[in-house]
């Protein structure tokens, strides 16, 4: 049993004159004790929505919620265990910092010293201790992100849920706090939820990711696996930066195998013994399939394909190099610098080990070998 679980969850906002708009479908999802989780996905993918209806926030059109076995989709939210910061701040404005951070304490009959040494260390923590006697109209929308965020990891709670917990914050500020926030959940096993669209920031954060797209889960896994094995086009061409390199190719037997032509001059050998019977199955009915390659599995200057130039970039500590080949266009990562021009000519070595392949459906069929 884990300390979140989620069955069947369906949300269909409704609205007079409108058509419906389903917003997140069959969603199953379950979190274990003191595991951090990332809901990523781009605006409008069922990923904040998910996160207010375990808060209570929004009603489940369908399925269930549970946190320690106990349901909770029927229970208002002040019955949840469930401490949540907002995107939107929501901070009482007639109350200080101090006391904004401090008032679900109130409720938890927290002994009025224990609530100022808590409150004082969490203000520490998010870098806020000098604005605790001030009133929020007179902070900045940053500090306000950050009370928010204080408000919510002070409690004891079941379950911390955090609506893009640091977006407003400057980008150095913002990575001191990820490595601060992720060693006090660690520390306290607190079991957490958080919603961003920032890949770094659920890489970062995250035990796990869950990568949302039109209201469905498409695959839930660490970012290592998502990296490299993506469950199918779409976390393939979502998950890393640059992303993966997708490539259409028609699908011709070969002795004991397949050959995967980009072009008449480009081809991939895979051989049958690498593939399970569903893959082969699929290569068999397929006439054209997508593969994809990471753009830090491909060497640049040593190969048997060859591709013309289109930019190199320099970007202090990589190359991002980007190429024309069979009219498709391929982009290598390459952590040093790269003698080339636009318009050369360059070898790039592209391994079918390296490849992950995708049937007609857009599942993965074969995943790359992890070298």
């Amino acid at each position: 049993m884990g300390m979140l679980e989620l069955r069947g969850i369906d949300k269909v906002y409704r609205s007079h004159g409108r058509p419906p708009v389903h917003a997140v479908r069959s969603l199953d999802m379950e979190v274990g004790k003191g595991e951090i989780v990332a809901l990523l996905g781009s605006s409008g993918c069922g990923k904040t929505s998910t996160l207010r209806m375990i808060a209570g926030f929004e009603s489940v059109t369908s399925g269930s919620i549970a946190v320690r076995g106990r349901r909770i989709d029927t229970l208002p939210p002040a019955r949840r265990k469930v401490a949540m910061a907002f995107e939107g701040y929501s901070l009482y404005p007639p109350l200080t910092v101090r006391e904004n951070i401090a008032f679900a304490l109130k409720s938890q009959q927290v002994s009025r010293s224990e609530v100022s040494r808590r409150v004082e260390a969490i203000a520490r923590l998010v870098e806020i201790e000098d604005i605790l006697e001030n009133y929020p109209r007179v902070i900045s929308g940053g500090q306000q992100q950050r009370v928010s965020l204080a408000r919510a990891l002070v409690r004891d709670a079941d379950l911390y849920l955090l609506d893009e917990p640091m977006g407003q914050l400057e980008p150095q500020l913002r990575a001191v706090l990820r490595g601060r926030i992720k060693s006090l959940l660690a520390e306290r096993e607190m079991t957490a939820i958080f919603v961003t669209h920032d890949q770094t920031e659920a890489s970062a954060l995250a035990d796990r990711i869950a990568v949302m797209e039109d209201g469905v889960l498409q695959q839930f896994a660490s970012e290592r696996e998502l990296k490299d094995r993506p469950a199918n086009l779409f976390v393939a061409s979502f998950i890393g930066e640059p992303p993966m390199n997708l490539l259409e190719t028609e699908v011709k037997r070969a002795d004991g195998g397949f050959r995967l032509s980009l072009g008449p001059d480009v081809a991939f050998d895979i051989s049958g013994d690498g593939l399970d019977r569903a893959a082969q199955q699929a290569l068999v009915a397929a006439r054209r399939v997508r593969v994809g390659i990471r753009p830090q599995r491909i060497a640049v200057g040593e190969g048997a394909v060859r591709v013309r130039i289109v930019s190199n970039q320099w970007l202090g500590d990589q190359s991002h190099v980007a190429g024309e080949c069979a009219g498709h266009l391929l982009i290598a990562v390459i952590p040093n610098r790269v003698a080339a021009r636009p318009g050369d000519v360059v070898p790039f070595a592209l391994g079918p080990r390296h490849l992950n392949i995708f049937g007609a459906d857009g599942v993965c069929i074969r995943h790359a070998e992890v070298s």
